[in-house]
């Protein structure tokens, strides 16, 4: 394993709060949040909340800096070809508003913002699927300076990533899918609104099986943060960007107090949302059936009597957070025949207002304490009153009304040039890069056969492995590499490709497997999460890029080329003339056949209802159709009712490889699909589907 990053200083974790309104991120705001994470009106995970205007961007970013608050926007989408240009303004728009970093999954348009505005802050979406050390460490490589942590880890094994060095942010409270983030593609196979797009559907939240299957219980981890916050974590995120306001009040005031060594009240927490109640079965490694739950009538009717409590909490303004300087000096000069001049100063900010002339006094001049009454009427703004100090002239005096006048002007001008101050320093580096620019192109091939590979699951599918000219290459789980003798191995040479799993629990234990492989020979793997890329580097093999990375720009290639790759499997999420698009940058492979994995999961849905063995391997949605489940290594694959098949229209794909994917297919079968490719002809006449290449996502 490569070498720990420096440690990265974290004085004392933040508490970041989700906003899908102006009033939520004000509830955040005024109930303690150290940070707040939006999102605009395009490129966002959360597509269905409210969300942010250009304009409103701009004032979420002022409020939260005024309070000494940091802001964050959630740009954390795939990002196809056509929308490159579009994401780039928008992120210009953004440091333009003064936000302090921006959240990203894609990895081509992480690239691209590092290249125009070296000096934004980049947070690497849990939507990246980082859950390991080397993860982290690959995560820091292509610009990320914090990884948000995938919500299915234990302590244990959060604190290994947290010890890289890297800043790392731990989901605290809110809602957990069941697929891991990332790696989710039910709602898109079914009804074409993509989770990686932002639009999931939540299909999960139905009834399936006997039972809500696919539905767990929200997270609620508040009572581990002290002992998360000992970890170093550098900041603790709240989700529930759809949530209402008083969610956010409720959950970032239980998380303040416990972070500030206080009681916690979980249960107004529970009262407000709850999916019966809430678990933290991943943070303690008890993945048990009690995680499992759904929303029911008695949790609705739970948040109608704390919802008018809850809206007090933030009503009223604060004044700024403890450690910002919310102090301010008044200097006041009432000179006869000269304007009243008040000078305020704050955080090393000094601003002016002048008014009208004096008066003279009829009864009692003006006096320190008279001033000091009508200045210190702050309670509508951030400030408190410090000093105060004035050169009255003798007889003298102002109005209540014109002192008040006064002090609203400058309150208003301080607001300003704090805004202003606080903005992050971001340059931008050089214009837009357009498409065209992509550097060392590879030319399409026309006419002849395209390679193929065949990527297997099962050891009785192994013997397809010395068929003779049926793929030219073939991807297989390490734990199947290991049945085979080192004859095969030797054979198979440069055409056998080890396909990691795309959650791998323990990398020593994977590194160490991949070791002794190697020393048989095995010369290549498959890199389906980003950390297999600092794994296989490390051992000297030869990487490919497996679907999991879902890349679906040619940005996103070029980054995997950069990182090591050789070549890819585009994602399948893409369209037919999307994934033409994505090619050219390294050889890219397209998913032809097979039933394509809905969800990844670290909980598996029989859980607790049969012995592992005894299972029936499959789940049913309330239509009545049937998922294959597939289980490895700790983890889950629920896979597609019906297989993907577009063997005859594989050239429409404009890919320079055809990939084909067998769960359950007998050898015999193997090779009948296989030669309907070759054929360009349909290996199935019904029960299948076509996927997203002709219907797409949103």
């Amino acid at each position: 394993m490569s070498e720990l990053l420096p440690a990265t200083e974290i004085s004392k974790p933040e508490l970041l709060a989700p906003a899908g309104s102006m009033e939520s991120l004000t509830a955040a705001v005024r109930c303690g949040a150290d940070a707040v994470y939006i999102g605009g009106k395009r490129f966002s995970a959360r597509s269905n909340a409210a969300n942010f205007s250009d304009t409103e961007i701009e004032e979420a970013a002022g409020y939260c800096h005024l309070h000494g608050v940091k802001l964050y926007r959630a740009m954390n989408t795939v990002v196809f070809p056509e929308e490159t240009n579009d994401f780039l303004f928008e992120a210009e728009k953004s440091a333009a508003a003064g936000v302090d970093g921006l959240i990203v999954q894609d990895i081509g348009m992480a690239r691209l913002l590092r290249e125009m505005f070296p000096d934004m802050k980049l947070n690497a979406s849990t939507q990246m699927t980082v859950h390991t050390a080397e993860g982290a460490k690959l995560a820091r490589e292509l610009g990320f300076s914090r990884i948000v942590a995938a919500r299915e880890l234990s302590m244990k094994e959060l604190k290994k990533i947290i010890d890289t060095g890297i800043e790392t942010e731990v989901f605290i409270h809110g809602a957990l899918c069941m697929s891991v983030s990332g790696q989710c593609y039910m709602s898109a196979m079914i009804g074409s609104r993509s989770a990686n797009r932002g639009l999931c559907a939540q299909a999960c939240r139905l009834p399936f099986g006997e039972d809500h299957d696919l539905s767990l219980k929200d997270l609620c981890g508040i009572p581990h943060i002290k002992t998360l916050a000992d970890m170093r974590a550098a900041s603790f995120k709240i989700e529930g960007r759809m949530k209402r306001p008083e969610y956010v009040a409720a959950a970032v005031s239980a998380c303040r107090a416990a972070l500030d060594g206080g009681e916690p009240d979980l249960d107004i927490l529970r009262s407000v949302f709850s999916r019966s109640g809430f678990t933290d079965g991943y943070l303690t490694g008890k993945t048990g059936r009690d995680m499992f739950g759904y929303r029911t009538k008695e949790d609705v009717t739970a948040a109608e009597t704390v919802l008018p409590k809850l809206r007090e909490k933030y009503r009223r303004e604060t004044k700024a957070k403890d450690g910002i300087n919310s102090a301010a000096d008044f200097y006041v000069r009432i000179e006869r025949d000269k304007p009243v001049r008040l000078d305020m100063t704050c955080r090393g900010i000094t601003v002016s207002a002048e008014g009208a002339c004096p008066e003279e006094a009829v009864n009692r001049p003006a006096d320190i304490e008279y001033l000091r009454r009508q200045l210190g009427r702050l309670g509508d703004t951030v400030y408190t009153q410090n000093s105060l100090k004035a050169d009255i002239g003798g007889g003298l005096t102002v109005s209540a009304a014109a002192l008040n006048a006064l002090r609203r002007e400058a309150v208003g001008k301080m607001n300003e040039a704090i805004i202003s101050a606080a903005k992050p320093p971001i340059r931008t580096a050089k214009t837009v890069p357009k498409l065209p620019e992509l550097p060392e192109l590879i030319p399409e091939k026309t006419g002849g056969e395209k390679k193929v590979r065949i990527r297997l699951y099962r050891a009785e599918q192994l013997s397809v492995l010395s068929c003779g000219g049926i793929a030219e290459e073939f991807a297989v789980p390490p734990e199947l590499i290991e049945k085979l003798s080192a004859d095969i191995i030797e054979k198979l040479s440069e055409r056998l490709i080890a396909a990691l799993p795309r959650f791998t629990a323990d990398e020593d234990a994977l590194a160490a497997r991949l070791e002794v492989l190697r020393r048989s020979g095995l010369q290549r793997v498959l890199c389906t999460n980003i950390a297999h890329i600092g794994i296989g580097r490390e051992l000297g093999f030869k990487l490919s890029g497996g679907f999991g990375l879902n890349i679906t720009n040619p940005w996103a290639a070029l980054a995997a080329k950069e990182a090591g790759l050789s070549d890819i499997t585009a994602s399948f999420e893409c369209k037919f003339g999307q994934l033409a698009k994505v090619r050219g940058v390294l050889p890219t492979g397209a998913i032809v056949y097979g039933r394509l994995p809905l969800m990844l999961t670290r909980n598996c849905p029989l859980k607790g209802k049969r012995k592992c063995g005894s299972c029936p391997g499959k789940i049913s949605d309330r239509t009545g159709r049937t998922f294959p489940i597939m289980c490895s290594d700790g983890t889950s694959e629920i896979f597609n009712c019906v297989p993907l098949m577009v063997t005859d229209k594989a050239e429409k794909l404009h890919a320079d490889f055809y990939e084909l994917d067998f769960t359950e297919e007998s050898p015999a079968e193997i090779r009948r699909i296989t030669d309907c490719l070759r054929r360009n002809e349909k290996a199935l006449e019904s029960g299948f589907t076509g996927g997203l290449y002709s219907r797409g996502v949103e």
